[in-house]
């Protein structure tokens, strides 16, 4: 199942991927099929997909229950604009989430990083895994980006992927953790590499570097649609997925998620110690190896070096997840309030 989130007007509203070609509205879509006397359980469904994570256990299985009903359907629904083909819509980012913390869990890209600086592995990585917040106010969907003239000092994508959680919990033993993820997403964390290193010469951070835009999308996945990519382990799932990022149409980065040195799980339990996690919460992979300018610059893949400039489009793809494509382009300097 695909969850996305839609501009109708001035609203964004909730919708499923049906047939990976129509979107149809949640909301609207639940209320035509009660009234068609199918069983379903549930007054209504909400209209924002943040407010479904906060009741998922009951709404997941509505939700397939209506992607069923739904099938077939599209082009009567559409009739009373009730879907929309893909193609018609503004798709926005899924959710804007309740947090958002990034993680580091790919080690090649972590090598790889430190060695281009001249710098030898840390011991330490393998204790456990890390992250860090980023601001949960600055997500983007699919489409433009809009930057800062500062950003442009070598700004930088990056190929993650990220997990949404489900249901609330604290001090989670990986073993379970994975029964806590909704679903799964494209992520990319923009970085504006000459704020970043100059602020974490102050071993703070990242903070400026990062903080301006987070994209995920284009939906989420739930875990069902992965069940024969998994492998399973004592620490939880890894995923066999594979990661390609493209510039300007141009290939230039290729992974594959079940690299991940840390799981999921992991991460889970990991946030999760002496902290409550709660649905709507987005936790980030980290970088895969290959997956942004600073690794390919530092291991001379491009020389002289690549960064990101306006007008370049970049797109992020995870095999079943789908293809985040997006734009930089340069925002004003002005203040507002």
């Amino acid at each position: 199942m695909r969850l996305l989130s839609y501009q109708l007007g001035s609203c964004v509203r909730a919708a499923l991927l049906s047939q990976e070609q129509w979107v149809v509205d949640i909301a609207a879509a639940y209320e035509r099929a009660r009234r068609a006397g199918t069983g379903f359980r549930l007054v209504n469904l909400p209209s924002a997909v943040l407010e479904l994570l906060q009741m998922w256990d009951v709404a997941v299985e509505e939700l397939r229950r209506l992607q069923e009903w739904c099938t077939g359907r599209e082009m009567e629904l559409h009739a009373d604009a009730i879907a929309f083909p893909v193609q018609e819509v503004t798709i926005v980012a899924p959710l804007q989430p309740r947090s958002l913390r990034d993680g580091y869990a790919f080690r090649q890209h972590v090598e790889a990083a430190r060695r281009s600086r001249g710098l030898p592995m840390i011991p330490e990585y393998d204790l456990f895994p890390v992250f860090y917040f980023s601001n949960h106010q600055a997500v983007t969907g699919p489409g433009p980006v809009a930057v800062q003239l500062r950003h442009l000092e070598r700004l930088d994508f990056e190929l993650e992927c990220a997990i949404v959680i489900g249901r609330p919990g604290k001090n989670i033993p990986a073993a379970v953790a994975d029964r806590f993820i909704a679903g799964f997403m494209i992520m990319n964390d923009w970085s504006a590499r000459e704020l970043q290193a100059q602020e974490m010469k102050l071993n703070l951070g990242p903070a400026k570097g990062k903080d301006f835009a987070t994209s995920l999308g284009p939906w989420i996945v739930t875990p069902d649609e992965l069940e024969d990519r998994i492998i399973p382990g004592p620490n939880g799932n890894h995923y066999d997925l594979q990661m390609q990022a493209s510039l300007n149409g141009e290939q230039i980065s290729q992974d594959r998620l079940c690299n991940m040195t840390w799981t999921f799980a992991q991460l889970i339990e990991r946030v999760s110690y002496g902290a409550w996690i709660l649905p709507g919460d987005v936790i980030g992979s980290g970088t895969c190896a290959t997956g942004c300018l600073l690794e390919l610059n530092g291991t001379g893949v491009f020389s002289p070096p690549r960064w990101l400039q306006p007008g370049d489009t970049v797109e992020l793809t995870i095999e079943r997840l789908g293809t985040l494509r997006n734009t930089v382009v340069l925002a004003s300097e002005e203040a507002q309030y």
